[in-house]
């Protein structure tokens, strides 16, 4: 399963990519309006893709299918390598259905089920994204609702890439991994604490302790000597 990083921050962006585990990162007006209001989105997006590469999802704000079009095509003549993030909409399908129409790749966000996610597949959607932590925020089992887009996907063989967002914690990763999505979108925060574990910290502070040891008693040895 491939990782992406759900975000715009640039520091965030900089230190998970030296990492070297990201394929990719995803934003959205949310998590860009959270930065600098003078930030230059254009400038933001096009080094955001240059420090990691891979997939990089813009999103449009227009509502209407004619919109979408438009922002998409203008989002290309300035960053070519752009997945277009489109909105669950019936207009937002039909924008889908004429870009996949002219291999522009898109990205259908705010999935809440499995019928939204078949018609973004069916409409020609490069990316499905299907988001866990807003469905757990209101009651529903996002783990149940994942395995049957994953299960619905493998027994007909969509081609559209099942991506994992709105990812709140730890398990929502393992789910994501378990449940065969083949992208999750996780926040900074998220994937850095995911990535830590006390018994490994534990264990490196032996490892040095035990060190410093073995090269006290070697300079005894050679004191001795």
């Amino acid at each position: 399963m491939q990782l992406y990083l759900d975000s715009a921050n640039i520091q965030h962006i900089r230190e998970a990519a030296g990492w070297g585990i990201l394929s990719g990162v995803t934003t959205n007006p949310s998590l860009l309006a959270k930065e600098d209001p003078k930030v230059d989105i254009k400038n933001r997006i096009l080094e955001i893709h240059q420090l990691v590469g891979g997939h990089l999802s813009v999103e449009v704000i227009s509502t209407d299918t004619d919109g979408m079009i438009r922002e998409a095509h203008e989002i290309r003549s300035w960053f070519p390598d752009a997945t277009i993030k489109i909105p669950m909409l019936p207009a937002g399908l039909a924008a889908v259905k004429k870009l996949s129409s002219e291999n522009i790749p898109t990205n259908v966000t705010l999935i809440f089920n499995p019928i939204q996610a078949i018609a973004a597949n069916n409409a020609g959607a490069t990316y499905v994204s299907v988001f866990l932590g807003r469905l757990d925020d209101i009651g529903m089992n996002s783990e149940h609702i994942l395995d049957e887009i994953t299960s619905i996907w493998y027994t007909h063989g969509f081609e559209s890439k099942i991506i994992a967002a709105s990812i709140r914690n730890p398990l929502h990763i393992i789910q994501s991994a378990k449940s065969g999505a083949h992208i999750a979108t996780i926040p900074y925060d998220v994937l850095k604490k995911s990535l830590k574990h006390p018994l490994t910290d534990i264990g490196i502070d032996i490892f040095l302790n035990d060190y410093d040891k073995l090269q006290t008693e070697i300079q005894k040895l050679l004191i001795e000597q």
